[in-house]
């Protein structure tokens, strides 16, 4: 049985881990999710040009580290001397950017993780690939979801592995409406992960009635986590999540 099946619902996931107290997609960040009571986090994850999953969410590093450029055009050491932690708090400074590998090794069989697969811009490259290969060398297919925006990457990922646990994430407006109809459910069955801003009762509902979980993305505030929990959404993915997992008494 998939990790996933068999926990509690909602399940409480740290959004590139606790990221409202530690730098995002960082090891301090996932640590501090599972002190905070957190049986699952979110990470993002692109290659190198070198070809190596590092886990980090923009497509340039200028943002989260004291590096500039595209995370594909720097090789995996260059990656590596880059401070990943000051711009977030001066106490974290000497965080890394971290291998995907690495982050996976770390963690005891108890915890889920979410692989968003994030080669946005460089959509065929053979980041899905990797990826799948390596969690499957690690063995831990059964306690890993792999999520993306584009369709593409589920596909690749149901076509190498049917028993890949896959959720597709969905944007509001028209795009995302579309890619939520029943075209693309056979890419991503059993989950799906929308945004805040376009769940209500009737798409929990549906979804439901659909044989898919509804996992919410981003949930930071009591008032929205406690509607969502009333309308028995199976998943949130916050930054926060000491505040839900408070709200939910756990």
């Amino acid at each position: 049985m998939h990790l996933y099946d068999s926990m509690k619902k909602p399940v409480i996931f740290g959004h590139r881990g606790a990221s409202r107290y530690a730098p995002e997609n960082t090891m301090a960040a996932f640590e501090l999710a599972i002190k905070q009571g957190a049986r699952a986090f979110e990470l993002d994850t692109m290659l190198t040009s070198d070809g190596i999953p590092v886990v980090i969410h923009d497509h340039t590093l200028d943002r989260t580290t004291n590096g500039t450029g595209s995370v594909n055009q720097k090789k995996y050491d260059e990656i590596q001397e880059l401070d990943a932690g000051g711009k977030f708090s001066q106490d974290f400074r000497g965080e890394k950017v971290p291998s995907l590998v690495d982050v996976l090794k770390r963690y005891p069989q108890e915890i889920l993780i979410n692989i968003e697969l994030k080669n946005y811009h460089s959509p065929k490259d053979e980041l899905t690939r990797i990826v799948l290969e390596m969690v499957e060398s690690l063995q831990m297919l059964d306690r890993v979801i792999f999520s993306s925006f584009l369709p593409r990457n589920l596909r690749i990922l149901r076509k190498m592995q049917p028993k890949a646990k896959t959720a597709l994430l969905i944007s509001g407006g028209v795009p995302g409406y579309l890619l939520s109809t029943a075209l693309l459910r056979s890419l991503s069955p059993e989950i799906v992960h929308p945004p805040l801003d376009v769940v209500d009762h009737r798409l929990v509902r549906q979804e439901h009635k659909n044989g898919r979980c509804v996992n919410v993305w981003t949930v930071n505030d009591p008032q929205s986590a406690r509607k969502l929990i009333d309308w028995g959404v199976d998943g949130l993915i916050t930054d926060d999540p000491l505040g839900i997992l408070e709200l939910l008494g756990q």
